[in-house]
């Protein structure tokens, strides 16, 4: 029986984390690396793939691979799977990290997040990235896990994939009810549809050895403005919201050994939020 130690390990393990340029996507190359694996950044910006790439030579002494795609292009995300192949010879892990952040206002104060007024581009755009660029990956990387017999696929879905968004936190006073900003509809529709992205994957290649799993995270706490921090800290049980390096242990769980009989589930690391 291996320890726990060694469960958790990622020995030489290859793991392509999209949105690899993002402030999350730092973090969960970071775990990869600690661990052992090979972390794989895959972005769109080349630039701020280089400079997550520098920042973890010098936090870890990992040089990860980098490779500049759109996700939602498949052709280039099989260029990108040719690449990766040339380097390492094989993927071991996917996480599917990358999205897009809908803002709840335009800098022009202008509506923009209300239902009523979301472009039918942003929806598309929206969705086109942070789901079918999920679906994309599933099918680039994942299909050549089920080649190999085995893998793991991790989707990073929202505790608002599990709940609805308080609007109430984005209320702003002196503006009408009907002009009120809100999280946009794409936000919850794409974590939604990535935690039934999960189950299909976890059911779809399971007898060729290949794991889906779904992490929830909470709101990770980045400079937002003290009124909205005070308001969503009054919303976790916790008091507070997640530090930036505080789903470590979850990515780690999820891509290792530790976690070989856990396949189609969503875990939820909010402070409790979704619990109230």
């Amino acid at each position: 029986m291996a320890s726990v130690e060694t469960l958790f390990r990622l020995e030489s393990r290859v793991a392509v984390i999209t949105g690899g340029a993002g402030l999350l996507g730092y973090q969960h190359a970071a775990t990869i690396a600690g661990l052992g694996g090979l972390p794989v950044l895959l972005d769109i910006d080349a630039a701020a793939l280089a400079n997550n790439v520098a920042r973890l030579e010098e936090e870890t002494g990992c040089k990860a691979l980098t490779l500049v795609a759109d996700i939602t292009d498949v052709s280039a995300l099989r260029l990108a799977q040719e690449q990766l192949q040339a380097h390492h010879g094989r993927v071991d892990i996917l996480i599917n990290n990358a999205a897009r952040n809908p803002k709840v206002e335009r800098a022009d104060g202008q509506d923009f997040s209300r239902l009523e007024h979301f472009p039918w581009e942003q929806w598309r755009l929206d969705l086109d990235v942070g789901l079918g660029g999920a679906f994309n990956c599933a099918k680039v990387f994942g299909h050549q896990m089920a080649q190999q017999g085995s893998g793991v696929i991790i989707n990073i879905a929202s505790d608002l994939g599990v709940i609805a968004p308080d609007q109430r936190l984005y209320r702003k006073e002196g503006i009408e009810p009907d002009h009120q900003p809100v999280k946009p509809v794409t936000y919850s529709v794409v974590k939604h549809g990535l935690i039934g992205l999960t189950k299909y994957l976890a059911t779809y290649w399971c007898e060729q050895g290949v794991r889906c799993n779904a992490l929830s995270p909470g709101g990770v706490y980045a400079g937002q403005n003290d009124v909205f921090v005070a308001k969503l800290s009054q919303l976790i049980p916790l008091g507070r919201m997640a530090g930036v390096d505080e789903y470590r242990g979850a990515i780690a769980f999820l891509c290792s050994d530790a976690s070989s009989y856990m396949n189609g589930s969503n875990l939820i690391i909010d402070g409790g939020r979704s619990a109230w």
